[in-house]
């Protein structure tokens, strides 16, 4: 059972930022099967005043969806999008997207159904990921427009894809899950505004990013402990030992060896060199 969970946990680290929040959402899918009934705790109300009594609701609803089908497309979406966004972009900036996306669908929701309740209705709830992965998807577009995706045997420009699901977004605001729908474009939205400003040298998450920061050190365990008394070592050389500062030492001159290497050649080493580095090797 402890190489079961040393396993896992192995896996887990080797996660990326974004796969990590694809693993959180399947196990609160699994969860809901069976806590169905306390799920509505979590699902963002359409009505501001429900909203206050369970301001959580505002990032929890991402982590919720209806079907099995509903969390397939959103963390496959959000499977491929991680690849091409976290090879240009950090982690925090990834995280950054995502939340304020979620934010951004959630709010532009409750405010839809508050403007406009003939066209809405009343007392509905959102859940879902889709406004998040949308955010995301709808920087990339933003970002890099002319960046060309495969798509089966051809080629599509970035904005075609992006354009293309703002539309049927669009367009889905007169059918039967409008607000979901207006919780996508709040999150596209946020991804567009987001894109454009880092463009123009302006990273408007920053701020987000430090308040997530300080919530994280507020759980994070003291690392102070009981004063000790330090005795020197004078056996130590600069804070290491002397089999230390030698390692260090020799590490430091293969360092040099292999960079002359790349630049003039193994010709170019003295003899005194080539015995070093044929030492160090064994």
């Amino acid at each position: 059972m402890t190489s079961l969970n040393q396993d896992i946990k192995d896996k887990l680290s080797n996660l990326n930022v974004l796969e990590k929040i694809i693993a959180i959402n399947v196990v609160v899918f699994l969860l809901g099967l069976i806590l169905k009934p306390y799920l509505i705790w979590f699902k963002l109300p359409s009505d501001f005043s429900d909203f206050i009594f369970k301001p959580w609701a505002i990032i929890s609803y991402a982590f919720l969806h209806y079907d099995f089908l509903h969390l397939f497309f959103n963390m496959l979406w959000l499977y491929f999008l991680g690849k091409m966004f976290l090879n240009l972009f950090s982690s925090k900036m990834a995280l950054n997207i995502y939340f304020l996306g979620a934010i951004s669908g959630g709010l532009l929701f409750m405010l839809g159904y508050t403007v406009f309740p003939g066209l809405f209705g009343l007392n509905s709830t959102l859940e879902g990921a889709s406004a998040a992965v949308r955010a995301l998807l709808i920087f990339l577009c933003a970002y890099m427009p002319n960046q060309g995706m495969r798509f089966f045997t051809f080629n599509l420009k970035l904005w075609y894809i992006g354009a293309a699901i703002v539309v049927i977004d669009v367009i889905g605001l007169f059918g039967v899950n409008a607000g979901g729908n207006l919780a996508h474009l709040g999150g596209a939205l946020l991804g567009y505004f987001y894109a454009k400003q880092l463009l123009k040298g302006q990273d408007i998450g920053k701020g987000f990013e430090r308040f997530m920061d300080g919530i994280a050190h507020m759980f994070k365990p003291s690392k102070k402990g009981p004063l000790k008394t330090v005795h020197k070592n004078k056996s130590k050389v600069g804070g290491y030992t002397k089999g230390e500062f030698d390692k260090f030492n020799n590490q430091k001159k293969i360092d040099v060896i292999l960079d002359k290497i790349s630049k003039s050649g193994y010709d170019s080493l003295t003899a005194e060199e080539k015995e070093f580095l044929f030492k160090a090797g064994k």
